[in-house]
């Protein structure tokens, strides 16, 4: 397979993010336990990931290509990795603050050349898509791991047992095999320079896409999509535990459930992607999972779980809540690509910026409102909320289907 080996990097980056990132539902749970954070102060952490990904990423979009697309990645993963192995003695909220940043800092790093990398080891839009949809499935991956690996570590009897921060040491030791692995790597990243540009020149190509009506009308779909879709992965954990009434360990491996959903999902878009046209993807999507969340969320109203609940005995709900993530897995990458594959690949480094830039701030929002209704009224309110971004991204996807970029190259 042509390219094999930089795609198998581009896929273990991912999986290592994966799990480091989409952790923080678990933390935000296991820090109301071990230090008596309230909700909304534990929420921060959600911007403590997500506002260094959006500085980073408006920061190095325009300039990532001169500094070096594996260069960039290799930071990501050393800096990851040395955070890792200074977590396990963890005694204070603060570590956790300077966790998520690092991670959020390494993920904008990571996103960014990874995105630009697939337009360099893929020929067709088609390819773009599909290869897309599957490094977006493989990251759901990636979720659902982390998740099944943090409930091995967690003391279901002592709340307020540390022991589960034990998993970072082998989070480091995953972190620092990816390292190797990309250091040993070939990358031809020639295509995604613009080899007429100096860095003026890169941020004025930047700029210019804000110039486009399609761009913008992707922006806010995909500030919207990660606004919903980030409330349901952080706060799912939480939701389980306080509402559901289950184990802390079942309420976190709920997560990876809902991240397993996310991944069949995504890992099905690859193929809708070369059959349909993606709007029609990302209308069925969106609909279904409006539908779900009407249907669904009134069953976990006065639900009875007794003290012996496990996945083999729990009610209904308990399973089927999780699976709607499948419906809302496959808008994120038919978007992206089809933004990504309506420019020139000099501009994917930029664009790329862009969007991890609106997807953080999304993820930020939606976090911290789900965790101030959950707090203030009920975790059902809190994700009845998201019915309306949900008619918003519709909305806006429509428009952004209907409008043409024909870019020129400064």
């Amino acid at each position: 397979m042509k390219n094999f080996n930089i795609k198998a990097v581009l896929f273990l980056n991912y999986f290592v993010f994966a799990i480091l990132l989409n952790s923080v539902g678990t933390v935000i749970l296991q820090v109301q336990q071990n230090f008596g954070i309230s909700k909304s102060s534990a929420s921060i952490l959600e911007g403590f990931k997500d506002l260094p990904i959006a500085i980073c990423s408006f920061i190095l979009a325009s300039f990532l290509p001169k500094i070096g697309i594996k260069n960039s990645m290799l930071i990501g993963l050393f800096l990851v990795s040395c955070m890792c192995f200074v977590m396990p003695f963890a005694n204070d909220f603060w570590f956790f603050k300077l966790l998520f940043t690092i991670v959020g800092i390494s993920f904008a790093l990571i996103k960014i050349s990874v995105f630009t990398s697939i337009g360099l080891v893929t020929s067709t839009d088609k390819e773009h898509s599909s290869f897309m949809g599957f490094l977006e499935g493989f990251f759901m991956i990636g979720v659902l791991a982390g998740n099944v690996l943090f409930s091995l570590f967690i003391d279901d009897h002592n709340p307020k047992s540390t022991r589960w921060l034990n998993v970072y040491w082998v989070l480091g030791a995953v972190s620092a095999l990816s390292f190797l692995f990309l250091f040993f790597s070939k990358l031809n990243e020639k295509e995604a320079r613009s080899e007429k540009t100096n860095l003026l020149g890169d941020l004025k190509n930047s700029i210019s896409l804000f110039s486009y009506k399609k761009v913008l009308f992707f922006l806010l779909c995909a500030f919207l999509f990660v606004l919903v879709e980030q409330s349901f992965q952080t706060w799912t954990p939480t939701f389980y535990k306080e509402i559901l009434k289950l184990p802390t360990s079942m309420s976190i491996q709920a997560g990876a459930v809902l991240a397993g959903a996310f991944a069949l999902g995504r890992f099905l878009s690859g193929f809708f992607s070369k059959k349909f046209s993606w709007i029609y993807v990302v209308s069925f999507c969106v609909i279904g999972f409006a539908i779900s969340i009407v249907l669904v969320l009134p069953l976990t109203h006065n639900i009875q779980i007794d003290e012996g609940t496990g996945w083999f005995n729990a009610p209904l709900v308990v399973y089927v809540f999780p699976l709607m993530g499948g419906l809302l897995a496959p808008i994120y990458p038919s978007i992206n690509s089809v933004i990504l594959a309506s420019i020139p690949k000099y501009l994917h480094s930029a664009m790329s910026g862009l969007i991890v830039v609106f997807s953080a701030i999304g993820g930020t929002i939606g976090s911290m409102i789900t965790g101030f209704v959950f707090q203030e009224f009920s975790g059902q309110q809190a994700f009845y909320l998201s019915l309306i971004p949900l008619l918003l991204l519709i909305i806006s996807a429509i428009f952004m289907n209907k409008l043409k970029i024909n870019p020129k190259k400064q």
